[in-house]
C-alpha cells in the first residue's frame, strides 16, 4: 500500500461490513479497488473465487483486470470475478435459467432487436410512439418491476397501455427463449428475492462485493447488490454523487442515501485529493458543484500547480467557434510539442460535431469521433451474429428472420408470412416449422427450394458447432452461409470487400480470444454485452465526444463548446427547472482537463432559417471570476497571445520553405 494517502489506506483496510467510498474525480478510486482486492486475498479475508468486482463498462472491467494481474502475481487471483453488472446477470441466468422458464442457450436481444419486437406489436404506430413505449418498458424493468407490478403501479392510461404492451412483449421474448439487456438485471433480482435456497447459494459463491460507479446504479441494480450482499453487507461501493449523469437511463443517485438507511452500520470515507487536474481547474469545479445540494459535501484539492487560467471565448456562431478551437489546437500542439491524443473537444449533443469536423479537416488535424458506427452494428457482423444465435437457440425467431435473408435466397416477405402463420398454428418456432415437409409444400417452388437449402446449411453448421472451436465455427459460417460470397457481389471494388471481410475476421478473432472452454453460444452472449464504445480506440488523434461519453477519461487539454443556456444546460432541463444533473454534467467535463481548459459560447445561431440570439450558460457565472480569462477582459494578455500566435505562424511558414 506504498503511496496511498490516509483515506485511501483506510478504505483498503476496511474488510468487514458495508463501506461507501465517496471518490471525487481523479482521486485514484481504481487503485483503491485494486489494492483492496489484493488486501482481501493476501490477508485471507476472502479467497479470490469469492470476490466479485462490478463495473459499468467492459472497458473499465478490462482495465481493472489488467491492473489486478500486475498487482497479484501467480495464481492467487484465480477465480476472481471482475465484470459488468450485465455480465454478472448473464452468468447468473446461464446457471439459474430454469428458475424463470428459460432454456439453455437463450438469446440476448440488443436494442435493435427489442425495438423491432415492440414495433411489430404496435403495428402501424408512429416511430415516436414506438420509441416512447419501449422506453416506458425499459424504465419499468430498470425499476425491477414485472409486467404485473408495472400494471399495478400504472397511474395514467399511457402507463397502463405500456404495461399491457410490456406483458405481450415479455410473452414474445419467452416464446423466443430470449431476454433483453434489462432482463439481465431484473430476472436475477426476481429469482434472488423469491428463492431463499438460490439466494443462499449465491451469497456463498460471492462473499465480498466491490461496486464501482455506484452512483450510476438503477433501482434493479441496487436491489441485486442488496440481494447478494444480504443483511451483513460485506461490500465496498465506490462512487461520486457529483458525477451522477445518467438519470435519463434510470440511474438513481438517491441509492447512495438509501444505502445508509438499509445498512445502519455503513461506514463512509471520502477521497478528496485529486491526482489529475491543476488546482485552478479544481477550484472552478468545486465552486460550480457547490450550487447543488449535498448530503456529504466534498472539496477536491491537489498538490499540483495552479496552471493557466481557464479561457472563456465568446464566438459569433458555431462555425466561428469551431474555427477558433481548431486553430488553438494547431497552435498548442506545435508550441507544447503535444500529441494529438492530448486534446479533447466535448459537447452536449452529437449534432454539435459537424462544424468541428469541418474545421479540423481544413487544418488537416487528425480526429476521432467517439460514437461512430460501432463494430457490432456493422451489417455483416449483425448478420453473422444472427446465424450464431439461430444455431444455439432454434426458438429465436428474430435471428431466423435475419439469417434466412442474409443473404437473400428467394424466400420473400409473402413466403415468410405464410411460414409464420403455419408456425403459429402448429405452436412451433419458425426454424422448426421450416424443417417440415408440409411447410415446404405450401410454399411456391422457388421459395421452398430456397428455404430447404437454408435448412440444410443450418443443420450442417449445427453439427459442426459441436466439433469446431468457436473461432473456426465463425469462419466456416461466413463461408457456408453465403455471407462472404454476398459481400463480394455487393462491393464494387476489392478494397471495400477486404475491409468488410476484415470485420468478419475480427469477429472470429474475438472468439479465438474468449475464455477457455467457452462454447460459441456462451461467447456470442458475452459479445452481445459489448457496448458502442468498447472497441472505440481513437489512437493518436484529437478526440471528439459528448460530455456523457467522457466520464472516466482525462486529457491534457480540454475544450467544452456550446456553453449556452438551452444547450448546456439543455433547454428541457431549463424549462423543467431541473438543473442539478446538467450542472453535474458540466462538472464532469471540467474535471476531464489535466492542464488547461477552454469554455466557449456563441452569440447567435440559425434556427428554421432565422438568426437567434443566445445567452451564455448560467453555469459560467457560477465559476470564480479569478480563475477565468475572458476574451477582452485583459488586453495585455490578449495582445501577448496574439504575438505568440503570429510568431508561431511565421515559424510554420519558414519551416515549410526550409
Amino acid at each position: 500500500m506504498h503511496g496511498l494517502n490516509p483515506p485511501q489506506r483506510a478504505a483498503v483496510l476496511h474488510s468487514k461490513g458495508p463501506l461507501l467510498v465517496l471518490a471525487g474525480a481523479g482521486s485514484g478510486k481504481t487503485r483503491v479497488i485494486v489494492e483492496k482486492i489484493a488486501h482481501l486475498i493476501a490477508g485471507n479475508h476472502f479467497p479470490a473465487r469469492r470476490i466479485a468486482a462490478i463495473t459499468f463498462t467492459n472497458k473499465s472491467a478490462k482495465e481493472m483486470r489488467e491492473r489486478v494481474s500486475k498487482r497479484i502475481k501467480g495464481d492467487a487471483a484465480e477465480g476472481l470475478t471482475i465484470c459488468t453488472f450485465h455480465a454478472l446477470g448473464l452468468k447468473f441466468l446461464q446457471i439459474e435459467h430454469a428458475a424463470v422458464g428459460l432454456k439453455r442457450g437463450f438469446s440476448i436481444f440488443d436494442a435493435d432487436d427489442a425495438h423491432a419486437q415492440v414495433k411489430d406489436l404496435m403495428y402501424g404506430a408512429k416511430p415516436d410512439d414506438v420509441e416512447a413505449a419501449k422506453n416506458l418498458i425499459s424504465r419499468a424493468k430498470n425499476a425491477g418491476l414485472s409486467p404485473e407490478e408495472a400494471l399495478a403501479e400504472a397511474r395514467t392510461n399511457r402507463e397502463k397501455g405500456a404495461a399491457l404492451l410490456y406483458q405481450r412483449y415479455q410473452d414474445r421474448l419467452t416464446t423466443f427463449n430470449a431476454v433483453d439487456f434489462d432482463d439481465l438485471i431484473r430476472l436475477p433480482v426476481q429469482i434472488l428475492e423469491g428463492n431463499p435456497e438460490i439466494t443462499a447459494a449465491w451469497r456463498e459463491r460471492i462473499g465480498y462485493l466491490l461496486v464501482d460507479e455506484c452512483q450510476d446504479t438503477n433501482d434493479a441494480q441496487y436491489r441485486l447488490l442488496k440481494a447478494i450482499a444480504g443483511e451483513r453487507g460485506d461490500f465496498t461501493c465506490v462512487g461520486d454523487d457529483d458525477q451522477s449523469i445518467y438519470a435519463w437511463r434510470g440511474a438513481n443517485p438517491d441509492n447512495l442515501l438509501q444505502m445508509a438507511k438499509d445498512y445502519p452500520a455503513l461506514q463512509i470515507i471520502k477521497l478528496e485529493q485529486n491526482y489529475r487536474c491543476s488546482n485552478r481547474v479544481l477550484r472552478a469545479a468545486n465552486a460550480l458543484i457547490a450550487n447543488n445540494p449535498h448530503e456529504h459535501p466534498k472539496a477536491l484539492w491537489s498538490d499540483q500547480a495552479d496552471g493557466e487560467r481557464i479561457r472563456v471565448w465568446e464566438c459569433r456562431d458555431n462555425e466561428h467557434e469551431a474555427e477558433k478551437v481548431a486553430a488553438e489546437i494547431a497552435f498548442v500542439q506545435v508550441s507544447k510539442s503535444a500529441a494529438w491524443s492530448d486534446f479533447c473537444i466535448l459537447f452536449r449533443g452529437n449534432h454539435q460535431s459537424r462544424a468541428l469536423e469541418k474545421a479540423l479537416q481544413l487544418l488537416r488535424i487528425p480526429y476521432h469521433l467517439t460514437g461512430g458506427t460501432a463494430f457490432l452494428e456493422r451489417q455483416e457482423v449483425k448478420d453473422a451474429m444472427s446465424w450464431l444465435r439461430l444455431l444455439v437457440n432454434p426458438d429465436d425467431d428474430a435471428a431466423f428472420l435475419r439469417a434466412v435473408q442474409s443473404p437473400k435466397r428467394e424466400v420473400g416477405a409473402t413466403s415468410l408470412a405464410k411460414l409464420a402463420e403455419m408456425a403459429q398454428h402448429a405452436h412451433l418456432p419458425l426454424s422448426r416449422a421450416a424443417e417440415s415437409m408440409g411447410a415446404l409444400k405450401a410454399l411456391p417452388p422457388r421459395a421452398a427450394n430456397g428455404l430447404s437449402a437454408f435448412v440444410d446449411i443450418v443443420r450442417d453448421l449445427r453439427r459442426h458447432a459441436e466439433e469446431l472451436p468457436p473461432a473456426d465455427l465463425v469462419r466456416r459460417l461466413s463461408e457456408r452461409s453465403g455471407l462472404l460470397a454476398d459481400l463480394r457481389s455487393q462491393c464494387k471494388d476489392e478494397a471495400s470487400f477486404q475491409r468488410r471481410r476484415a470485420n468478419l475476421d475480427e469477429l472470429a478473432d474475438w472468439f479465438e480470444g474468449g475464455p477457455r472452454g467457452s462454447s460459441a453460444g456462451d461467447l456470442a452472449a458475452q459479445l452481445a454485452l459489448l457496448s458502442r464504445n468498447d472497441k472505440d480506440d481513437g489512437g493518436n488523434q484529437v478526440r471528439l465526444m459528448s460530455l456523457h461519453a467522457a466520464k472516466g477519461l482525462e486529457f491534457r487539454y480540454v475544450f467544452i463548446v456550446g456553453c449556452e443556456d438551452g444547450t448546456l444546460p439543455h433547454e428541457t432541463s431549463v424549462e423543467e427547472g431541473n438543473l442539478q444533473e446538467e450542472r453535474r454534467l458540466m462538472y464532469v467535463g471540467i474535471t476531464r482537463a489535466k492542464e488547461q481548459l477552454w469554455l466557449s459560447h456563441n452569440r447567435e445561431t440559425r434556427r428554421f432559417g432565422e438568426r437567434m440570439r443566445l445567452q451564455p450558460s448560467r453555469f459560467l457565472d457560477e465559476l470564480p471570476a479569478d480563475e477565468l480569462q475572458r476574451d477582452g477582459a485583459d488586453p495585455v494578455a490578449d495582445a501577448e497571445r496574439k504575438k505568440e500566435r503570429a510568431s508561431a505562424g511565421l515559424a510554420a511558414i519558414q519551416a515549410m520553405f526550409d
